[in-house]
């Protein structure tokens, strides 16, 4: 074998060698940020989840709203991407406790009685006003102390939230979208698709509680989202009694 031939044959070893080290490495990379996915979202391969939807308010008869079938297609994405199998059913017909399986609660409180067992029993310290009546407080936050109210189609908010019921290291998830409008859950499920990393890197299998501002919906959709605080605190602890009538007037979300 002369020279030439022993160079060419040296190169295309050091040619598959660098391609096999390189598929190995992106491989390696794509099941670890894989495993991270799944352990964020509590979604092992082919484990089981629970998208439980809300109904439309305004709808005669039970319908979804087109907003919210919308945020059930961002999650049954995320689901997917995870390996794992996804459920779909109303608020209404869930009747089972958590822990078990990963569950994706969407809808405000008013439209949703399975938000609201979870934000009674794990948020005390949120309360929305579900008052059907037209008023400066309609669809408000109160966390904590601080109120947020929504201009509709200007300046809307929605709380997402990576829950953890009970003491058990090995209980799953329970992520929240609550918004003001339909729109904003929509928000928040686009949210926590592009940035599940940096939360993930952020809180690990932490409980958080992040709110949200959408602004401009009734020009930019749910695409534009602004991270208002972390609430987390705030919101896991009991509030305080209303201080004057007037704060009586926004519901517990427990009520």
């Amino acid at each position: 074998m002369n020279d030439d031939v022993r160079n060419i044959v040296l190169g295309v070893v050091a040619a598959g060698v660098s391609a096999a080290l390189g598929w190995l490495a992106r491989t390696f990379l794509w099941r670890r940020g894989l495993r991270r996915k799944q352990a964020f979202f509590g979604l092992p391969d082919n484990s089981e989840s629970l998208l439980v939807v809300n109904r439309d308010p305004a709808a005669s008869e039970p319908a979804v709203h087109r907003f919210d079938v919308f945020a059930l297609l961002e999650l049954s994405a995320l689901i997917k991407e995870c390996g794992a199998h996804l459920q779909v059913v109303t608020q209404d017909a869930v009747h089972q406790g958590v822990g078990e399986r990963t569950e994706f609660c969407v809808g405000g409180p008013a439209s949703n009685r399975r938000m609201l067992a979870h934000m009674a029993a794990m948020l005390p310290g949120v309360r929305v006003n579900i008052d059907p009546e037209p008023g400066p407080d309609r669809g408000a936050f109160q966390i904590g102390t601080e109120r947020y109210r929504m201009d509709p189609g200007v300046t809307e908010h929605v709380l997402l939230a990576r829950l953890v019921p009970g003491e058990r290291r090995e209980a799953r998830p329970v992520f929240l979208f609550c918004g003001q409008r339909a729109i904003d859950n929509q928000a928040a499920t686009r949210y926590l698709a592009r940035h599940h990393e940096r939360l993930a890197r952020k809180y690990g299998t932490r409980p958080f509680v992040l709110l949200l501002k959408v602004v401009s919906s009734q020009s930019y959709g749910p695409d534009v989202v602004e991270l208002v605080a972390d609430v987390t605190r705030a919101a896991q602890a009991p509030l305080p009694a209303p201080a004057d009538p007037a704060a009586s007037t926004t519901r517990p979300a427990a009520s």
